[in-house]
């Protein structure tokens, strides 16, 4: 996996699952055409997972719908995985009630976004300024 967040993603999985967590939920709130998080969903069913929630969030529809069709390949009822064509501090808004366990992000957001992510997860992976 290219992407940098990748191994800190990989080991945070791995942590819940030492921990014997049988299910996950992960919130990409930037997720592009999705392969980040749907890489992060088949290894956390790999490591043992049962339930795997996964939900990407991105501002352009063409990246969405490329996303939606690599989730449709996806075949594994122990995995759910959407795509939304949403603004990121909207989406992230509405984690608020379902916190995930784990929230992928950008790395740079406005204040209002960094409030709204605060508020979505417990750990929060964020991608690295190059």
């Amino acid at each position: 996996m290219a992407d940098a967040r990748w191994p800190v993603l990989a080991r945070a999985l791995a942590e819940l699952r030492a921990a014997r967590r049988r299910a996950v939920r992960i919130v990409d709130a930037d997720c592009g055409d999705g392969a980040l998080l749907l890489a992060a969903a088949r290894h956390a069913r790999a490591l043992g997972f049962v339930a795997i929630e996964a939900r990407g969030v991105d501002g352009a529809p063409a990246l969405i719908a490329r996303a939606r069709a690599a989730a449709a390949a996806l075949d594994d009822a122990a995995i759910g995985i959407c795509f939304d064509c949403a603004d990121m501090v909207e989406a992230l808004a509405q984690e608020h009630d379902v916190p995930a366990d784990i929230v992928l992000a950008p790395a740079a957001l406005s204040e209002a976004a960094t409030l709204a992510l605060a508020r979505a997860g417990a750990r929060v992976i964020a991608r690295v300024r190059a």
